[in-house]
C-alpha cells in the first residue's frame, strides 16, 4: 500500500534556491513499508522528524522544503505526481488527521460544510447523498447528525477529533495518516478516540500510519512499531516483544508504569537532548546520549540491521 525509498526532507532556513550548509536535514533516508490493512507506528522524541514524514506522504510540507527519495502509494510516486493528480490522490486514496482540530477546522464553516467539501471536490456525492454520507459519517464517529449545523467552537476537545476522522473517512480512503491525534486530549478522551480510530480502521481495512511519541498508544493501536531519532530510523519491528536499540528501549523505559511505585518515583528516562539537526554528531546520532556506546559507534554509522523479526541501527545487533 505505502513505500517510502530513502526519503529525505531538507528545510532551507533562508527560503534560498541554493543548498546551504546551515540547511536543516530534518528526514534523512527512511525506508519503510506498509501492507494493504496493516496498522505501523511511528515514534520518537520531539524533533525526531515524525511530523515531517506525515507532511511528505501528501506533500503538504511548506515550499521551504526539499524532499528526496520515493514516496510509493498504491505502487505510484506521490512525489512526482502532477497536481491535477495529487489532487485526486488526496482525500480519496489517502487522508490525515491532524494533531490540532481547532486549527484543521475552519472555523467560519459548518461542520457539515466541512466534511461535505472532499465529497464535493472528488464529485463522490452531491445534494441530498452528500448530506446523507455527512449524517452517516457523524453517526460512525459517535456523534449525533444535528452537529452537522454546529461550528467548531461550539464542539469540544474530543468532538472536534472525532469531526476530522469524520473527514478522513469521508471518501474511503486506503490509507490514513494520523498525526498525534489524541495529544491534545484528556485521557478519558484520549480513550474513546482511539477505540473509535481502532474499530474504524478494523471494520473498513483502512490501512493506518500512527504517529506519536507514546509507545503504549502505538502498541496498543498498531502491527508494527518504527522508532526515528535524529531524522532516520533506529528500529523496525513488532509492537509486541522487546526492543534492540539503546534508544528504544530508553524510550519505552521513560513512561512510568501505573501501579509500580519504583517505576513511579525513579522513571528510567535519557539524560540530555536530541542533537541538533544542524550539527549532528559523528558516527551514530545518538551514541553521545547512548548508555553502552562504543568507542567506534563515534565513527561507524550503522544502517537497519536485520536480527530476526526485527531490524535495528545498532552496532550491538547482529546481522
Amino acid at each position: 500500500m505505502l513505500t517510502l525509498d530513502e526519503l529525505s526532507v531538507t528545510y532551507r532556513i533562508d527560503g534560498g534556491r541554493k543548498t546551504r550548509a546551515d540547511d536543516v536535514p530534518a528526514v534523512r533516508g527512511v525506508s519503510l513499508e506498509l501492507a494493504a490493512g496493516e496498522a505501523v507506528g511511528l515514534a520518537g522524541e520531539s524533533g525526531s522528524g515524525k511530523s515531517s514524514v506525515a507532511l511528505a506522504l501528501l506533500r503538504l510540507l511548506p515550499r521551504s522544503a526539499v524532499v528526496g527519495g520515493r514516496v510509493l502509494l498504491d505502487g505510484e510516486d506521490v512525489l512526482t505526481m502532477k497536481w491535477g493528480r495529487l489532487r485526486a490522490v488526496r482525500w480519496s486514496s489517502a487522508s490525515i488527521v491532524f494533531q490540532g482540530a481547532q486549527h484543521g477546522l475552519n472555523p467560519v464553516r459548518r461542520i457539515g460544510d466541512q466534511i461535505a467539501e472532499p465529497l464535493l471536490v472528488h464529485k463522490l456525492a452531491s445534494g441530498a447523498a452528500a448530506e446523507a454520507r455527512v449524517r452517516e459519517l457523524l453517526e460512525q464517529v459517535g456523534l449525533p447528525a444535528w452537529r452537522a449545523r454546529s461550528y467548531p467552537h461550539e464542539l469540544s476537545g474530543g468532538q472536534r477529533q472525532r469531526v476530522m476522522i469524520a473527514m478522513a473517512l469521508a471518501c474511503s480512503p486506503q490509507l490514513i495518516i494520523a498525526d498525534e491525534p489524541t495529544t491534545a486530549l484528556d485521557l478519558m478522551v484520549q480513550a474513546q478516540v482511539l477505540t473509535l480510530i481502532r474499530q474504524l480502521i478494523a471494520d473498513h481495512g483502512i490501512s493506518l500510519l500512527m504517529i506519536s511519541h507514546d509507545l503504549s498508544v502505538l502498541a496498543d493501536m498498531c502491527d508494527r512499531l518504527a522508532v526515528m531519532y535524529a531524522g532516520r530510523l533506529v528500529e523496525v519491528g513488532p509492537a509486541s516483544g522487546e526492543f534492540r536499540h539503546p534508544y528504544s528501549q530508553a524510550l519505552a523505559a521513560a513512561f512510568p508504569t501505573v501501579g509500580d511505585p519504583a517505576s513511579r518515583l525513579a522513571p528510567r528516562g535519557l539524560a540530555g537532548d536530541p542533537p541538533d539537526p544542524q550539527e549532528l554528531p559523528g558516527g551514530c546520532a545518538f551514541h553521545p546520549r547512548c548508555p553502552v556506546a562504543l568507542e567506534s559507534c563515534a565513527s561507524t554509522d550503522v544502517r537497519l540491521r536485520v536480527s530476526g523479526d526485527r531490524a535495528a541501527a545498532c552496532v550491538l545487533v547482529g546481522e
